[in-house]
């Protein structure tokens, strides 16, 4: 018995022990940076959230209830929606605006399109300059943009644009009170304050086609209008789908042209959507309409844009005539 314990004793103590593990890092150097790299992005989902998101998902909150800001909401179902589809005004609104936003957006785009090709020309001189001088009034403050329009298209005789008309013959316009005149005002000012911004953006995608292509269509006998519309603008086709993206919904939310060329005085003449909505939150203080006014227009924003994203993808593409799909 002796012997079996000196001997179980002897393998104990030639036996290694057994190695101690090392320890596991909770997070490894990866997730680390990974941590640190979103603490530092925080504060901008952080405002998004509370700026952003928040007033996104109560606004679809508030549109199915009755409130005046201050007192107990009253849950009214789609009755808002009822309210704003039965109001001739709502419907003046998207009228003014999708008119307006033809108006302003259309030409200007065009316009930027020309402008953005000749200052790529070779022909014209002191570049640096013109672009400054077009791209300036899109970093002037917007307000201050319609109040100097506001002066320009003044209802006196006295004003800019009616003295100029009136050296034709041509009668002063009250442009703020008149239907067209209020609407072709605002239409210059949106046009005015984006050609710049769109104009630099075609001209960084033209000074990207190579100019091989240029030579190719001179030497081919192509004139500068073949040149723009077989060259310039089937190449340019991811900026121009990019500018009418962003020039739609722009011209959907248009507010502060309108607000302050016309005033508070009621006028409906230059009303849009936007405007629409402002008046019944912080006017009539009928937030619940203007909540299901503004999820109204976030949905015709979505088609309308959809629209365009797919017939501007539509450019230069054509069927195949007689391959079997």
């Amino acid at each position: 018995m002796s012997d079996s314990n000196e001997t179980s004793n002897k393998l104990n103590q030639t036996e290694p022990a057994a190695p101690k593990e090392p320890k596991r890092r909770k997070f490894s150097q990866r997730q680390k940076n990974m941590a640190s790299g979103y603490l530092f992005i925080s504060p901008f989902y952080f405002l998004f959230a509370v700026f952003g998101l928040f007033p996104i998902l109560f606004s679809f909150y508030l549109a199915f209830f009755r409130w005046d800001g201050l007192g107990p909401m009253e849950y009214v179902g789609f009755r808002n929606f009822e309210i704003i589809f039965n109001d001739p005004l709502f419907w003046k609104s998207l009228y003014n605006t999708i008119i307006i936003g033809l108006m302003g957006t259309a030409p200007q785009l065009i316009a930027a399109l020309l402008l953005a090709f000749a200052l790529n020309s070779v022909l014209v001189k002191a570049k640096s300059a013109f672009r400054l001088a077009i791209f300036l009034p899109y970093v002037t403050s917007i307000v201050a943009v319609a109040i100097v329009f506001s002066v320009i298209f003044s209802n006196q005789a006295s004003g800019l644009v009616n003295s100029f008309i009136g050296l034709f013959g041509a009668d002063p316009v009250t442009w703020s009170r008149s239907e067209w005149g209020t609407k072709f005002a605002i239409a210059t000012m949106i046009f005015w304050r984006w050609v710049g911004y769109n104009m630099i953006i075609y001209l960084a995608g033209m000074q990207s086609i190579p100019n091989d292509l240029y030579e190719a269509a001179k030497i081919d006998g192509a004139t500068v209008r073949q040149q723009i519309w077989y060259v310039t603008i089937p190449m340019l086709k991811p900026f121009i789908i990019f500018t009418v993206f962003t020039a739609t919904i722009g011209a959907l939310q248009v507010f502060a042209e309108p607000h302050i060329f016309q005033g508070r005085a009621g006028r409906t003449e230059g009303i849009t959507v936007v405007l629409y909505l402002y008046r019944d939150a912080f006017v009539s203080n009928f937030f619940g309409t203007a909540s299901a006014t503004a999820i109204v227009l976030f949905f015709i924003i979505i088609v309308m844009s959809i629209s365009n994203m797919y017939f501007a993808n539509r450019i230069g593409q054509s069927k195949k005539v007689g391959v079997k799909q």
